[in-house]
């Protein structure tokens, strides 16, 4: 199996866009686990466990695991992941971006310490930087493209040749880098024009979605400008309004509920007849 094929599969098996971001942060962590011997991986097993039969993919991001030096606890979330929710992929959310050698090692890290079935990456330096992750034929490349993040304009909307950055990037990326049919794209939910003209540029390639929830993207908007003709090709990204739902014992209920209307609510505007 491969990273898109999975991910199809969940699509259809649990009816699900969502992608469950797991984004450790100890100081919002309920009290229960004060004491905890191991509260970085507790917390996200239980996240995890309570939303799985809502989610079509988990996107744990690096940066919240090494800060507190719990790679080791990342290694082992990903591998339960793997061994308790079988066929749900799981996208490293580390924005890796280098060339040659170091490139190569950052793939090795992705793939074969964490065992991840995806990665995000910045394309900034050129394809050269991103060919040890795309030879990788199973494994899914999820190139950024138009972010989530008010910055965003600064750089990706840059006019270069009478058409913005961003949509250069796009073009590329669907024509040239994959061949293996692995990449995806990262493009912003609050930037709903832009995500629409994506999807014009890329046909049926998954598109991965930040910035709902939290960042106030509009869900409606997500669908109608970026799902493909059958109601897929998206992975509708929430974090933090889903794991820090709930501060009490039921932390993980709060949080599978959360994720539950989330779902629902993508799928609300999936079957509206105004898409």
């Amino acid at each position: 199996m491969s990273f898109i094929t999975d991910l199809q599969a969940a699509w259809s098996r649990h009816d699900s866009l969502l992608c469950v971001g797991l984004d450790p942060e100890p100081s919002r962590f309920p009290a229960v686990l004060a004491d905890h011997p191991d509260p970085v991986f507790a917390f996200c097993k239980a996240i995890v466990d309570a939303t799985a039969a809502h989610a079509c993919a988990f996107k744990p991001q690096i940066a919240h695991f090494a800060a507190l030096a719990a790679e080791n606890a990342l290694e082992r979330l990903i591998a339960y992941i793997h061994e308790a929710h079988p066929g749900l992929p799981v996208i490293l959310d580390a924005k890796r971006g280098d060339i040659g050698s170091t490139a190569a090692r950052y793939a090795v890290e992705a793939f074969d310490r964490y065992q991840a079935d995806a990665v995000t990456l910045n394309p900034y330096l050129g394809r050269d930087s991103a060919e040890p992750f795309l030879e990788r034929a199973d494994k899914g490349v999820i190139l950024l493209c138009h972010t989530s993040n008010p910055g965003a304009a600064d750089l990706q909307d840059l006019d270069v040749g009478g058409r913005p950055l961003y949509q250069h990037v796009a073009k590329i990326i669907a024509e040239s880098w994959n061949e293996h049919g692995n990449c995806a794209l990262v493009t912003g939910a609050t930037w709903p024009g832009q995500l629409g003209e994506v999807r014009a540029l890329v046909g049926d390639m998954p598109l991965l979605v930040p910035g709902i929830g939290a960042q106030g993207g509009d869900v409606a908007e997500v669908i109608r400008h970026g799902a493909t003709a059958d109601g897929t090709g998206l992975m509708i990204s929430s974090s933090r309004a889903i794991i820090y739902a709930g501060q009490g014992e039921d932390y993980a209920l709060a949080a599978g509920a959360a994720a539950r209307d989330l779902k629902d609510l993508i799928n609300a505007q999936r079957n509206s007849p105004a898409r």
